[in-house]
């Protein structure tokens, strides 16, 4: 069974790929802050993550925060570098494998950021979970030790 993938195509305005671009570096740049929220709330907690014996899940989440990090740090470069180009579909030259290219690559980031979106939110997802059993855990030995 041979399966087949169309692709639809929006035809975008520069003005479109414009706010598009405007609004993947909002949403890059404070993610880009959550990263530090998360870098600082995990330093805070590292006390009780060594008491768990969880050392290896605490190296592990602060290489999956780095590598997160730089991929956060590489799109918004990539965006960045894309919208300074914009002016090749507004300079009123028909330069058609520029603009085509320019496109292209709009088409590619669109896609390039969806994806980045979707594992950060489940990279949050986990942050949570852990942070929340290590806060819990952290209160019911708190809560013994009184006792």
């Amino acid at each position: 069974m041979k399966i087949t993938q169309t692709r639809y195509s929006k035809w975008l305005s520069a003005e479109d790929m414009h706010n598009n671009s405007q609004e993947w570096l909002s949403e890059l740049n404070f993610i880009k802050d959550e990263h530090l929220f998360y870098q600082n709330l995990i330093n805070s907690l590292a006390s009780e993550i060594a008491e768990e014996n969880s050392k290896d899940n605490y190296i592990e989440i602060i290489d999956i925060l780095n590598t997160s990090q730089k991929q956060n740090q590489t799109l918004i470069k990539a965006v960045n570098d894309h919208q300074n180009e914009l002016e090749v579909m507004l300079d009123g030259i028909d330069q058609i494998k520029e603009e085509k290219m320019y496109v292209k690559v709009h088409t590619t980031l669109i896609a390039t950021i969806a994806e980045f979106l979707k594992e950060y939110k489940l990279l949050k997802t986990q942050l949570f979970d852990i942070i929340k059993t290590i806060t819990k855990d952290g209160k019911q030995r708190d809560l013994m030790d009184k006792k």
